[in-house]
């Protein structure tokens, strides 16, 4: 069973992005939640698999849609993990006139999801859904007091991947609730120090969340 994460630097996670180096294959993971889950699969006798992270950072979901050609089709995964949206708000934080709004991004979703499928009818997709908490990159600045109002546009993104999941048959995998209760912990910052990408803990909840679907329906899925 092949395993394909795809997505921006979440996904990423400062993997090796050279190929054909034997010995450098445990770099190919990163050191975020692929990596997490690449350990506790590896560790379960009774999977057998291999995986391999197609993240790359900065990346909204017009880039990965790309380069799904060489990175995912010709990978031909029987699982394919998605994680994508938060760069799609942050453009347009950045600059407005690089919006990328909900409905065409919901659309060019579809259409990624659906030539997928028609391709290899029998993958397995998990729709993971973006999330945003406060923290370092996200906060407001002088000279935006309202920027963490404006990153939460991506809970907006966040519906239209639940709904491209119940109308495409993909499983969803939600995220957003277990960050917004680590930050009202004392660790929080163990979880996410910029409000975006995990740190230790925040990349282990992700993968124990992402096991646990893929254990208790992925696998079971027929």
């Amino acid at each position: 069973m092949k395993i394909l994460f795809f997505g921006d630097s979440i996904t990423d996670a400062g993997r090796r992005k050279e190929r054909g180096i034997p010995w450098q294959t445990q770099y190919d993971y990163g050191c975020g939640f692929v990596r997490c889950i690449a350990t506790k699969l590896f560790r379960d006798p009774s999977i057998k698999c291999e995986i391999v992270n197609r993240g790359l950072s900065s990346n909204v979901l017009a880039d990965l849609y790309a380069r799904i050609r060489p990175d995912v089709w010709n990978e031909k995964p029987d699982v394919l993990s998605i994680l994508v949206g938060i760069n799609d708000v942050w453009r347009y934080i950045d600059d407005e006139w690089n919006e990328i709004y909900v409905d065409h991004f919901e659309s060019l979703y579809r259409i990624m999801i659906e030539q997928t499928k028609q391709l290899f009818p029998d993958i397995k997709i998990i729709l993971c859904e973006p999330y945003v908490i406060k923290g370092a990159v996200v906060n407001a600045t002088p000279e935006m007091p309202d920027r963490f109002e404006r990153f939460c546009r991506v809970y907006k993104y966040a519906k239209a991947v639940k709904r491209l999941a119940e109308k495409t048959g993909s499983f969803f995998l939600p995220f957003q609730e277990k960050f917004s209760a680590a930050e009202k912990t004392p660790e929080v910052s163990l979880y996410t120090d910029d409000g975006v990408h995990p740190h230790l803990l925040g990349a282990e909840m992700i993968a124990d969340e992402w096991i646990k679907l893929f254990k208790e329906k992925v696998l079971t899925e027929n």
